[in-house]
């Protein structure tokens, strides 16, 4: 793996006033993990910009070849912390998969993933997707497009067979989501059974990111859900078709956090701190003025030592744009969010909102009551850091007062049924009655025994 070292070279490149040290740094070199997707961007640009550096941290960053190697890497010690899976942290600290107490005192982004088919699946749904006016397709698509087309599968003797990328993924639990509102049946998960296809119509498997759109040209996959530039490369590459974004089924879902031990934020609290300012400033200018950044950042992630994909890829969706068919390109001005929208700060309803899908297919295999879903959320996210760095960037005149959410509780305002694809609000200080809402999936008292539901 190519290593970024920060040296002083980096400090002659820093624009804008260098922060005050008035922090007693317990560790001051530090190596950060990260899989190569563009929502990684705030680690490069606080590396890029200097303002690790201002924190007085020395940083290395190192991509990793997959979510599992990168999480070993930092139970283990071998990273210091990392871009990570919303579902990461909560899943090894209830236990579910490798057990470790992961916390995440910073949010990374909203949106910013897109589920795609292979041209052969593409040509079968589209004459199931209404159009518009233009001929074009009319988004959002529903899954109920894919429904004929998984049924002929069927009935030729094919596994519709679709890709995404970690169990505990976002990616997983967006397109269970979509497969779900379509009326197709994702599967489920036992304690004896962790393929997650127990009962299901689509058959979904773990794919590193940057191996997608290779797996789809190959036919092991008919379809993916992953983060960008992956479904973009899917169009330049003219493979398939991303049939719909996140941001589409989910209006301003959360996406990565990044995540450190409980026994680092423990053992280095100003250190933690320190790097949560950096990451903060690097969110802010990756959104300031518009996205006036957005240009220099594509040209920032496209370097090999970070995601590594042409730039004209990662614009297609970082400059507030996304290509569905080929020369379809549509106005997504948020389908990456790395600022607005209170996007950092750590809430606990989208903690809740993970626990809820992993207790939906079986993950969390037996019911839980709402308290259980609070406390744990409680205990992975950590808004009080966050304020703690965003006071000290207020008061050093980096960041400003308007733009924290200083009064929450935790707890977004519960998302309208106008904003979610399937028409089901979404309230995060009621789990339990929000997943007796979702038609497949399962309900309070019930398990998976065996390829049965019991309960």
């Amino acid at each position: 793996m190519k290593r970024i070292i920060l040296g002083l070279a980096t400090a002659a490149t820093i624009t804008g006033p260098a922060v005050a040290q008035s922090l007693e740094l317990e560790k001051d070199e530090l190596t950060f993990g990260f899989i190569k997707l563009t929502d990684m961007a705030p680690l490069a640009v606080a590396y890029e910009n200097g303002y690790f550096l201002d924190e007085g941290l020395f940083v290395t960053l190192e991509a990793q070849a997959n979510w599992k190697v990168l999480l070993d890497g930092v139970i283990g010690g071998q990273l210091d912390g990392a871009h990570m899976l919303a579902g990461q942290p909560l899943a090894a600290t209830i236990g579910f998969g490798t057990e470790a107490h992961i916390v995440t005192p910073f949010s990374m982004d909203l949106n910013g993933n897109g589920i795609t088919v292979s041209n052969e699946v593409w040509e079968l749904m589209k004459p199931n997707v209404p159009k518009m006016d233009d001929g074009r397709p009319q988004h959002p698509i529903s899954a109920e497009a894919l429904a004929p087309v998984v049924e002929k599968f069927r009935n030729d003797g094919r596994a519709f067979n679709m890709g995404q990328v970690f169990p505990v993924s976002t990616h997983n639990y967006e397109l269970r989501y979509w497969l779900a509102a379509g009326g197709l049946h994702p599967g489920y998960y036992s304690p004896e059974n962790v393929t997650g296809q127990i009962a299901a119509d689509v058959f979904l498997s773990v794919t590193p990111p940057p191996q997608m759109p290779a797996t789809l040209e190959a036919g092991t996959i008919h379809g993916y859900a992953v983060g960008e530039p992956w479904n973009q490369q899917a169009v330049f590459k003219d493979i398939g078709v991303p049939v719909i974004t996140d941001y589409q089924l989910w209006k301003n879902n959360p996406e990565k956090v990044f995540g450190i031990t409980a026994e680092f934020a423990e053992s280095y609290p100003n250190t933690t701190l320190a790097l949560t300012k950096a990451l903060i400033r690097a969110a802010i200018w990756l959104d300031e003025n518009d996205n006036a950044n957005r240009a220099a950042a594509v040209e920032m992630l496209s370097q090999p030592e970070y995601v590594g994909a042409d730039a004209d890829v990662i614009a297609n969706s970082m400059t507030g744009f996304f290509e569905f068919e080929k020369g379809d390109k549509r106005d997504i001005p948020d389908f990456n969010v790395f600022f607005r929208h209170h996007a950092t700060y750590p809430f606990y309803s989208d903690a809740i909102w993970y626990l809820t899908q992993m207790r939906r297919w079986g993950q969390i295999d037996a019911a839980k009551d709402d308290q259980w879903y609070h406390d744990v959320a409680k205990d992975v996210y950590k808004p009080a850091i966050y304020l703690a760095a965003a006071r000290l960037l207020v008061d050093e005149g980096l960041a400003n007062e308007a733009d924290f959410p200083w009064d929450s509780d935790g707890y977004k305002a519960p998302t309208p049924a106008a904003d979610i694809i399937d028409g089901i609000p979404y309230d995060g200080r009621a789990p339990n009655a929000y997943l007796d809402t979702l038609p497949i999936g399962l309900k309070d008292g019930q398990t998976v025994v065996g390829t049965e539901i019991q309960g």
